[in-house]
């Protein structure tokens, strides 16, 4: 499949979202202007981790210029639910983030996960333009979506399935 590009600018909407139940779930990143909707996969520790570059990224962004006004994080569940058809375009290998001072507009760059060997082949990407409150909220939002997955078990620190848990820790002890 030939490489595609995407480049809304600047977006209405900018969201994530899973489906399916806890420990089974696809994630997925979403934004929308207004004559197109892009849904890419991505993977929860993605997610998770955007979330933290984000505020570190937002952080230095202020120290660099402090004249600009703070970020608001408002959203509310039903605004940052996704939007119909969930039809991906493509799973994302990379993140990146920047700015344009002229706009102030915050960039989202997702780049395609590579599957190929082939050093010919060029990768689909997504540049989804924002503003610090859009993107700020898509990350509180992501963490609390990312949060509603299987419980953690407290002896081990892994997932416990729906199903039961072998926990290592308890080294074939059951409690």
């Amino acid at each position: 499949m030939p490489a595609t590009e995407y480049n809304l600018k600047p977006v209405s909407k900018l969201t994530t979202g899973a489906i399916g139940p806890p420990g089974k779930r696809v994630f997925y990143l979403q934004a929308q202007d207004a004559d197109q909707l892009v849904t890419l996969i991505v993977e929860k520790q993605q997610v998770q981790l955007l979330a933290v570059k984000v505020e570190e990224f937002l952080a230095e962004l202020d120290e660099r210029l402090p004249d600009l006004p703070k970020a608001s994080i408002e959203y509310n569940e039903e605004d940052m639910a996704l939007e119909q058809p969930i039809d991906p375009a493509f799973r994302i290998g990379f993140l990146g983030l920047g700015y344009d001072d002229e706009d102030d507009l915050l960039v989202l760059v997702a780049r395609e996960i590579e599957t190929s060997d082939d050093d010919d082949q060029i990768s689909s990407v997504a540049r989804f333009w924002c503003t610090r409150s859009q993107l700020l909220a898509l990350c509180h939002w992501g963490i609390e979506v990312a949060s509603r997955g299987r419980p953690i078990c407290g002896n081990c620190g892994e997932p416990i399935d729906p199903e039961g848990h072998f926990c290592p820790k308890s080294n074939g002890h059951k409690r």
